[in-house]
């Protein structure tokens, strides 16, 4: 036995598997991480499922629990309270992800130390399994994360994850739905994590099996997020974006007046005045407030990260 393989086996393994409506797929999932990990503690939370998802992980072996608040987020939210483990692995219950490959990810996150490892799919999938339009929008969320944020993953919404436990803990779990993933990859990039990826083959779901994601509502869902998030963890450049606006605006309007103020000595467009200095008022606001949260932008990540530290890295107790 390799050493990484024996300090696979000393730790506590959580498979964590959110399902709505997956009962054609479910106990397959199940069986086949049981295969890969014998050892591991499979959980499916059903998300209010109106089929026999439930009954058909549980007859397949996994510890089956309820979360009524609708949505992956509220779903993972319970789960990583709920859940005490060492290593968390994360994955859809569709039947798209690759369990074979986890041993390999698991391995990596304790080799390095890591705190999460995520399985990209965009090298590595059936021809249809990764729609065009899904494949379209990942790269370009993934590409505003990396301007926003720095390095970024290549495949920032893969549902496929193995995380340490002191990631899990120290999540704060925010959103409700399928933006989740932007979320997991966002307190990565903030705390600034050791993350890596591993391509994983991604296969297509069994006929029957229908895909819960819906293109533009999620990917603009998930283009919130990132704004949001970009707000509140970078409040200075958030706020210096917008006073550079409404500065500009200000003065385009402004620019006018004076010129005529020049030539006659008169303001003949009072009211063009009155807006234009209140947009410049505006402007020096946001600036003022930028610079306020930047300040407690810095303390709460500070928090964030002494309670990041407090729980030990993977392979150590």
């Amino acid at each position: 036995m390799m050493p990484e393989e024996a300090a696979t086996y000393n730790q506590r393994i959580a498979v964590l598997v959110p399902c709505y409506n997956e009962e054609k797929t479910v106990a397959q999932v199940v069986q086949d991480f049981r295969a890969v990990l014998p050892q591991a503690m499979i959980y499916v939370y059903d998300n209010n499922s109106s089929d026999q998802t439930a009954q058909r992980a549980a007859a397949a072996g996994a510890i089956v629990r309820t979360e009524k608040h609708q949505g992956k987020g509220n779903v993972l939210r319970r789960m990583f309270s709920d859940i005490e483990a060492d290593i968390y692995v994360l994955v859809d219950g569709d039947n798209t992800y690759h369990a074979a490959s986890t041993p390999a990810m698991i391995a990596n996150l304790l080799s390095e130390p890591l705190d999460m490892v995520v399985g990209s799919r965009l090298s590595s999938h059936e021809g249809t399994a990764f729609r065009r339009g899904h494949q379209f929008g990942n790269r370009l969320l993934t590409g505003f994360v990396s301007m926003l944020f720095g390095h970024s993953l290549t495949d920032m919404l893969s549902g496929f994850r193995v995380m340490s436990r002191r990631f899990v803990k120290s999540f704060p779990a925010l959103s409700k739905g399928f933006e989740t993933e932007t979320e997991l990859t966002l307190h990565a990039l903030e705390l600034r994590m050791p993350i890596t990826e591993i391509v994983t083959p991604y296969g297509t779901r069994p006929i029957g099996s229908e895909s819960k994601l819906h293109t533009y509502r999620d990917g603009f869902r998930i283009l919130m997020t990132i704004i949001d998030l970009f707000k509140e963890e970078r409040p200075l450049a958030f706020f210096t974006f917008l006073f550079v606006l409404l500065a500009i605006t200000s003065v385009i309007l402004a620019v006018p007046l004076f010129i005529t103020y020049a030539d006659t000595g008169l303001v003949p467009r009072f009211p063009t005045a009155i807006l234009a200095t209140g947009i410049m008022l505006l402007a020096f606001l946001s600036l003022v407030c930028g610079l306020i949260l930047d300040t407690v932008t810095h303390g709460r990540r500070e928090l964030k990260r002494l309670s990041y530290l407090a729980i030990a890295a993977p392979g150590h107790k």
